[in-house]
């Protein structure tokens, strides 16, 4: 088999399976839960589908797949609104670990993660803003005997139902990176009510709180900016499968729904529209995969930054868009479409806005430019 046609099968068994456990009433039931997912479908997507696993070393349980397979996973959840805290235990946990270059933890973590027995989650920072060492407010005091956490975010994903939170904290050496067990004593976790009823978030209280060092202290800061950007195209993925998926229900709704005798579709400016979300959903698909394949090249900082705009703003545009073309049933809760805009304005605002990666895209292009 081909790259392409083993990347297919994938898309396939992916969507499939999640046509056939997350429908849209699945989800509706899911999100209005406390914890927010199925453990039962979580193991199933670990054990017998095997996608927590793809990206990680096949030594450590994994596929030992790149980020370009695992983006197409993240693309169909994105496409179902899945709920599971998938995103925040591969994509912002498995990769923070990867990239600590701790052996020991990974083999401590991975495997149980690769297996579907443990979720886990990162702070950053405490406001799911772009990774920035000078944002990090967590503070870790100790030594050898053992640190100590304290202080509080205020916005973690899955914080509440996470079996161990992973977190940048401040110690004396500098921006360092500790895990946390959900059963710690002094860790209080409070669930919030948010915009994206479809992806949980907490507010998490250290009050010296026991913590392991991942890593060497004070030399977490290049990970973590690494993780933040695998994150981003992860996050990138999300958005063009959620958009695709938006674009697909404005089309088909477009040729059904009749009006003055005549298909809505048949009309200019519905299919001015319509043409308009294809146009901005390719060139946002166009981004993350540069990004997805930039995962392990110099440029994957800047790739990331584009990814971060092009799919924020596509998605945002064509939920919105498709919400329009739905006409007065798109704007009630009974309808889909503003599940997709919910999850739009979030998943625009977390990890930078558009804005802030243009900005931080012109820093680097600068960089580069005088270097």
């Amino acid at each position: 088999m081909t790259a392409n046609t083993e990347t297919d099968a994938l898309r396939r068994a992916v969507r499939d399976y999640l046509a056939a456990v997350s429908p849209s009433e699945r989800v509706r039931e899911l999100m209005a839960t406390e914890a927010g997912y199925d453990q039962a479908m979580w193991r199933q997507l670990a054990r017998e589908l095997g996608l927590h696993g793809i990206a990680v070393p096949e030594e450590f349980g994994g596929a030992g797949a790149t980020l370009t397979e695992l983006t197409v996973v993240f693309e169909e959840m994105g496409a179902a609104l899945l709920c599971a805290p998938f995103f925040s235990t591969v994509a912002l946990a498995g990769h923070a670990i990867l990239c600590s270059g701790d052996r020991s933890a990974m083999e401590d973590y991975l495997p149980p993660i690769v297996d579907g027995s443990m979720t886990a989650t990162l702070i950053l920072n405490g406001r799911l803003d772009a990774w920035d060492p000078q944002a990090v407010t967590l503070a870790a005091h100790g030594g050898a005997g053992g640190y100590r956490i304290q202080g509080e975010a205020e916005y973690v994903l899955d914080g509440h139902s996470a079996d161990v939170i992973l977190l940048a904290a401040n110690t004396n050496a500098g921006t360092s990176l500790f895990a946390v067990a959900a059963d710690a004593s002094g860790l209080s976790r409070q669930p919030l009510a948010t915009l994206d009823r479809t992806r949980k978030t907490a507010r998490l209280r250290f009050d010296d709180v026991p913590a392991r060092l991942i890593g060497t202290d004070g030399e977490a800061a290049p990970g973590l900016a690494r993780t933040c950007d695998l994150a981003i195209v992860a996050l990138a993925a999300e958005q063009v499968g959620a958009a695709q998926r938006c674009l697909d229900m404005a089309v088909r709704y477009a040729r059904e729904r009749i009006q003055f005798g005549r298909v809505i579709g048949s009309f200019q400016a519905v299919k001015h529209r319509c043409a308009d979300m294809l146009v901005l959903v390719e060139g946002a698909r166009s981004a993350a995969v540069h990004a997805a394949q930039s995962a392990d090249g110099d440029d994957l900082p800047s790739a990331a930054a584009v990814a971060k705009m092009a799919c924020s703003e596509a998605f945002l545009q064509v939920a919105l868009d498709n919400m329009r073309i739905h006409g007065g049933i798109g704007f009630t809760w009974e309808h889909d479409a503003h599940l997709y805009v919910r999850r739009a304005k979030a998943t625009q605002l977390i990890f930078g806005t558009p804005d802030r990666h243009a900005q931080r895209l012109a820093g680097l292009v600068t960089a580069e430019r005088t270097s």
